[in-house]
C-alpha cells in the first residue's frame, strides 16, 4: 500500500516541456530507473529557471531524491548518453558540476558559462552548498503554483526577495495573498515590505529590521519597485 495515495492531477496543473524525441529515441534505451529519474528531475528544474538554465550537482543532492553515489552514477550515464551536458566550475577552490539539457538552450548555456557570461553561477552554486538553493527553487514553485508563469524579470525579483526576507515570511505572504485572492507578486512584495518595516506577529525580524533600517536604500536600488507603495 502506498504511503500517500495519488488523487490525480488537478485542473490547469503546471507542466514540464520534454521533447517528443526523448520518448521516441531516448526512453526506449534507458533501463535504469535512477538514470531516468535524474534526467526527468533535471528537465523539471531547468524548465523553471529564469535566465540561467542549469542545475548543480549539489542542488540535486540537497533535494534527497537519490543517494549521492547513485545520483552521480545516474547523471554520468545521462551525460554519456548525451541527453545531458555537464561542465565543471571552480567555486572557492572547489570543483562543482553543473548540468543542462542537451538542447539548443542548454548548449548556449554551456557556452555562456565557459565565456564567463553568467555571473550568477558562483552565487547560485554557493547557495546550494549551504542548502539555500532548495529554498530558492521553492519560491519559484510557490509563484508558479499560486500566481502564474514565471518570467526572467519576476525570477530576478524572487531571488532578491529570498535574500531580503526569512523563508517563513515568504510562505506566509503567499498564503495570505491566495486567501485574499490577491494573486500578484506586487501584492505579495508589499506584504513582505510592510512586515520588514512594521514587524510581523511571529516575533521574528527580517534580514533587515525596523530599527535602523535604511528604507531609502531599497527604494533607490535596482529592486526599488519591490518596496515602493
Amino acid at each position: 500500500m502506498v504511503e500517500h495515495e495519488f488523487l490525480g492531477f488537478p485542473a490547469r496543473a503546471e507542466v514540464t516541456p520534454i521533447p517528443n524525441l526523448f520518448f521516441a529515441s531516448v526512453l526506449p534505451q534507458i533501463g535504469d530507473v535512477a538514470e531516468l529519474k535524474a534526467i526527468l528531475y533535471v528537465f523539471w528544474l531547468v524548465s523553471r529557471r529564469g535566465n540561467n538554465r542549469f542545475v548543480s550537482f549539489t542542488e540535486l543532492v540537497s533535494r534527497g531524491w537519490l543517494p549521492e553515489d547513485g545520483l552521480r552514477q545516474a547523471l554520468a550515464r545521462a551525460v554519456e548518453r548525451k541527453v545531458l551536458l555537464s561542465l565543471e566550475v571552480e567555486i572557492e577552490g572547489k570543483t562543482e558540476e553543473v548540468y543542462v539539457v542537451n538542447d539548443a538552450s542548454g548548449r548556449r548555456e554551456i557556452e555562456k558559462i565557459k565565456q564567463g557570461r553568467v555571473p550568477e553561477v558562483h552565487a547560485l552554486v554557493g547557495q546550494a552548498e549551504k542548502g539555500g538553493k532548495a529554498e530558492l527553487s521553492n519560491i519559484f514553485t510557490l509563484y508558479e503554483q499560486n500566481i502564474g508563469l514565471l518570467t526572467p524579470m519576476i525570477a530576478d525579483e524572487l531571488r532578491e526577495a529570498e535574500k531580503l526576507y526569512p523563508w517563513e515570511w515568504i510562505e506566509s505572504a503567499f498564503r495570505e495573498a491566495v486567501a485574499l485572492n490577491k494573486r500578484s507578486w506586487r501584492y505579495i512584495s508589499r506584504i513582505l515590505e510592510r512586515w520588514a518595516i512594521e514587524g510581523k506577529d511571529d516575533g521574528k525580524i527580517g534580514r533587515y529590521s525596523k530599527k535602523g533600517v535604511d528604507r531609502e536604500k531599497y527604494v533607490r536600488g535596482k529592486y526599488g519597485h519591490l518596496v515602493k507603495r
